[in-house]
């Protein structure tokens, strides 16, 4: 009997289908541009859907956002991304124009994805990235794109500065104080007080962030329901529209491409309509109030800096040529002692400063007395006199006064020569071992309690950026890596006095019963010092905010509606031409 031999069949391997993907965009919120982009959704879902070779890798959509900057639009971002973890094969997309309007970011993007193996095909130009003649089209097509932007751009750009020669504002931009009704500015009452109380504390010496903080305790927030911060402040001081003028072209617009404003400072005419509308500030209030801002600039930070005295950035280290710092040390037995140091030694130690001596303010206001023959400190009259203070050596303090004049005092301290006593020793040290946290500057009982799961890193409490008084709590390896829970303040104590079974957070009954709270996600586990945990999930408290009202709603589709009919009857104007 003959060999038999058994052949296997061959798998036959079936081709893998192309995964491809859609990118649509357009520029403006308008609800004709937003059927549009819905529109354009629609088809490519359908278009690759129907295809049996292609594999759906989803459509990528920016509404209401410019092609001229590709850094702006999270989902061509996206897109990219996932091209990038080869996920996608094939990108269709209209035209040019919706890709990208600017020419390097459009070549340097294409020539990126066919690097990777990535086709980019555009059907209005019938144009394939692969092919050899793509990209010298794509160059030339681009650029007529690209200078399509700056055409209409300097179309819009006459058409607004004919409406401004007329006294007409380009657009109704929204304004604590006042509200559009139609061509017309009109003052909210509630808001105008708001107003009236920035420039009042302004004038009486506030600085910007006592007046946050006011706010922040008082719940006024701002036009648009959010907290206020030194720009809000500083721009509604600067600007003239309270005093009833109406200042137009106060900023353009530099480049179409990447759509920077800039502050016009002259290079562009301003247009002043007097009379415009009825006033919250009178002309001379708020003629005072810049003045003021000037008088603060000229001081320095010491209105600007939370917690700044009229000492903050007059003190002066000759050897390192920086400025003195303020710093409270607190313990319970003495609740606040402060003093000023070099911050360059404060910073890196105090072998890095020639001098590295401390200046108590007590101290500091009985030698400017002295110099400036004061019964009772005046810090209006210590900046008017005084230009500066040096430290050349330690405990002395070089005055220099504005009339050219320097006069040397003695700053030492007699606080230092006395020597604790046993008891006070005692009860320091039983602080320390009872509340460390409260050595630890900014430390609060939560300091050294908190841990991250992920990664073990600790939690360390960070100032919120808007009001001095806020502030969370922050994993400081995640935080660096842009991926971390905040615990907010509020909450957190919150929070804990549930697991606690308390009404009211209270921080010995913390200390006592909490060993530590391990943060994984958004649990909290609660470790007792009993051996016992509890688990809870964090809810992250809703931002406050101010609703917009079905009338606001109204008048902002009225005047987009009107804004837009203008736009279009100029347009077809301009093409009869």
């Amino acid at each position: 009997m003959g060999v038999i031999t058994k052949i296997e069949p061959k798998g036959i391997e079936l081709p893998r289908k192309q995964r491809v993907a859609a990118y649509a965009r357009v520029s403006t919120d308008t609800e004709r541009l937003m059927n549009s982009l819905a529109a354009q959704i629609s088809y490519y879902s359908e278009l690759i859907q129907k295809n049996p070779k292609w594999e759906y890798a989803g459509v990528y959509a920016d509404g209401a956002k410019s092609g001229g900057r590709a850094d702006l639009r999270k989902e061509f971002n996206k897109m990219l991304e996932e091209c990038e973890n080869g996920r996608i094969d094939i990108i269709l997309c209209k035209s040019i124009s919706r890709f990208a309007r600017n020419t390097v970011d459009l070549l340097e993007t294409v020539r990126h994805l066919k690097e990777i193996g990535v086709e980019v095909h555009f059907e209005k130009e019938n144009i394939n990235s692969m092919t050899s003649d793509g990209e010298f089209m794509l160059t030339i097509l681009a650029s007529f794109a690209q200078e399509e932007i700056r055409s209409t751009s300097e179309n819009l750009k006459w058409s607004v500065r004919n409406r401004f020669e007329k006294g007409i504002p380009n657009h109704r931009t929204k304004i604590i104080g006042y509200d559009w009704i139609g061509e017309d500015l009109v003052i909210v009452p509630e808001e105008a007080e708001v107003v009236k109380r920035i420039f009042q504390r302004l004038l009486e010496g506030k600085s910007y962030i006592s007046i946050i903080n006011e706010f922040h305790e008082e719940g006024v927030y701002t036009k648009r329901g959010g907290h206020w911060t030194f720009g809000s402040i500083r721009d509604i001081i600067a600007n003239p529209t309270y005093t009833g003028r109406l200042v137009l072209q106060r900023i353009f617009v530099e480049d179409p491409i990447t759509k920077r404003q800039c502050k016009n400072k002259g290079e562009l005419p301003q247009y002043i309509v007097e009379n415009h509308h009825e006033a919250i500030i009178d002309q001379e209030t708020f003629e005072r109030a810049q003045q003021e801002v000037v008088r603060r600039k000229a001081i320095g930070p010491a209105f600007y800096t939370p917690g700044a005295t009229c000492f903050t950035s007059k003190i002066k280290c000759p050897y390192c040529k920086v400025n003195y710092t303020h710093t409270t040390q607190k313990c319970q037995h003495s609740p606040s002692r402060g003093y000023w140091i070099c911050s360059n030694a404060r910073a890196n130690g105090r072998s890095s400063c020639k001098v590295a001596g401390t200046v108590k303010p007590v101290e500091l206001i009985k030698a400017m007395n002295e110099v400036l023959e004061l019964e009772e400190f005046d810090d209006k009259v210590f900046l008017d006199k005084v230009d500066y203070i040096s430290i050349p050596a330690r405990d002395t303090a070089e005055v220099h006064l504005k009339d050219g004049s320097v006069v040397t005092k003695d700053c030492s301290s007699k606080a230092s020569e006395r020597k604790w006593s046993p008891e006070l020793r005692a009860i320091a040290s039983q602080n320390f071992r009872n509340r460390p946290y409260q050595y630890v500057r900014g430390g609060t009982c939560f300091t050294h309690k908190i841990y991250c799961v992920q990664c073990d890193g600790q939690y360390i409490k960070s100032m919120s950026r808007a009001c001095k008084s806020e502030y969370f709590y922050r994993c400081n390896v995640h935080k660096q890596q842009g991926r971390c829970l905040s615990l907010k303040s509020d909450a957190l104590m919150k929070l804990s006095a549930r697991v606690l079974e308390i009404d009211d957070f209270d921080e010995d009954v913390f200390d006592k019963k909490i060993q530590r709270i391990n943060v994984d996600g958004d649990i909290l586990e609660y470790v007792f010092y009993d051996g016992k945990s509890v688990k809870e999930k964090y809810i992250k408290p809703k931002r406050k905010g101010q609703p917009i009202s079905d009338e606001q709603k109204r008048k902002m589709s009225e005047s987009t509606k009107k804004w837009w009919a203008e736009k279009h009857e100029y347009e077809n104007k301009t093409k009869e031409v």
